[in-house]
């Protein structure tokens, strides 16, 4: 399955995705076996969402998502995702599902879903942003970064992802220099997925983790990968407003208003190419100096 994420990742991801179903409400998925430490949060977040739609009738499609990040994930283990119902009502369904390795819970999530309804209809507009034909992707910009980027950007950026990303904003992985907050991303799965809704919405939970917590140190000419930067997310909320393809171009707009106490708080916006807002993203995570 790794030979599979490497050769094809889209592909890749869409076997991730596929959960063995274990019992009614338990299921198991593995991780892609590419040499990374401990299993990349987004697709923990990915698999609870497929593990917890799995047990919602699809005319009830999620509106929003809740998690926590307790324990870093093992890559070379299954992951054991179990569901609890929690309420099943008229309008609304609720779902509590716990992902568990080694007999403790590494995460915890809660999703609610929402039959489809007609209601008043507002939304943030597109930001006013070079459209992706304009840019460069972000393995290329990795590359040409010279000396600035640290070898973790490098390997990142340039390794097989089934997400395609291109950013807006790339001083940053030229020059250290301290900048507002704020960052926007072009996003898109790198082949076309499959019709299912539920494909799109688990890929976008996937893609929304990319990204967004390295959002918290661009005022302070850092990133993620520095060396002596620990960083690791701590809660994930994810809210679905419209329907969407995840293989079209997604903007993910990001921005942080606060860190302290080496807390790190950042906020995100997907818009489709037509400038419809399609979902919103919160994360808090942690953002500590390495000691000695």
């Amino acid at each position: 399955m790794s030979e599979s994420f490497r050769s094809d990742p889209v592909d890749g991801l869409l076997s991730i995705l596929d959960l063995e179903r274990l019992e009614t409400d338990l299921f198991r998925g593995i991780s892609p076996r590419i040499g990374w430490p401990r299993v990349f949060g987004g697709q923990v977040v990915a698999q609870a969402l497929v593990a917890a739609s799995r047990t919602v009738e699809p005319a009830r499609p999620p509106h929003s998502l809740h998690a926590y990040f307790l324990l870093g994930g093992d890559p070379a283990i299954p992951i054991v995702y179990e569901v609890e119902r929690i309420r099943d009502g008229g309008s609304f369904t609720t779902r509590r599902v716990k992902a568990i390795q080694k007999g403790r819970a590494i995460f915890a999530m809660s999703v609610s879903f929402h039959v489809t309804e007609e209601g008043v209809d507002h939304a943030d507009t597109l930001p006013d942003v070079p459209r992706p034909e304009a840019l460069a992707d972000a393995r290329t910009i990795a590359r040409e970064g010279g000396s600035i980027v640290p070898e973790p950007m490098l390997a990142y950026f340039t390794q097989a992802w089934p997400i395609e990303l291109r950013p807006v904003e790339t001083e940053r992985y030229r020059d250290r220099t301290p900048r507002p907050a704020r960052y926007h991303v072009w996003m898109r799965a790198t082949k076309p997925l499959p019709e299912d809704p539920a494909v799109h919405r688990a890929v976008l939970a996937y893609a929304s983790d990319m990204t967004l917590l390295d959002s918290t140190l661009i005022p302070h000419g850092r990133t993620v990968f520095d060396a002596d930067i620990q960083s690791a997310s701590l809660d994930h909320a994810l809210w679905f407003h419209r329907p969407f393809r995840a293989d079209s171009w997604l903007l993910y707009a990001q921005d942080s208003p606060s860190a302290s106490g080496a807390l790190g708080f950042a906020r995100g916006t997907f818009h489709d190419e037509e400038g419809r807002l399609v979902a919103s993203v919160a994360q808090e995570g942690l953002i500590r100096h390495r000691r000695g």
